[in-house]
């Protein structure tokens, strides 16, 4: 099995739009993905991540530290979370990432995970 990372993206004005109850029910359906994601032997990790308002950009140039506030670059969407996941083939990541229920609402990037060699 080789690692592929899952990473969410979506526009916020699309889960805003939402209900109360119907992100409630995105809630629900991503916890019960993970958790058949976890019953089938490919789920690593998932997170979600917070608004991009709460991130700091930090760079090292000439040793100097530099920190922003938020993403680097101005985009709709933005990154709202990950699922790190096992997968014999980019073919079946891409399969079990098109299950996330965020895909209904923005984009999946489904990317394998470079093995650092010696690591």
């Amino acid at each position: 099995m080789k690692k592929f990372l899952c990473l969410v993206y979506f526009e916020a004005k699309h889960l805003t739009a939402l209900s109360s109850e119907e992100r409630a029910r995105l809630d629900r359906d991503s916890l019960a993905y993970d958790t058949k994601l976890q019953q089938a032997g490919h789920y690593i990790a998932a997170e979600a991540l917070q608004s991009p308002r709460q991130a700091r950009t930090v760079s090292v140039r000439k040793g100097k530290v530099s920190v922003t506030d938020g993403p680097f670059a101005e985009t709709k969407e933005q990154l709202g979370g990950f699922i790190l996941i096992n997968a014999r083939s980019i073919t079946q990541a891409v399969k079990l990432g098109a299950g996330i229920p965020l895909a209904r609402l923005g984009r999946i990037e489904v990317r394998p995970i470079f093995n650092i060699p010696g690591a």
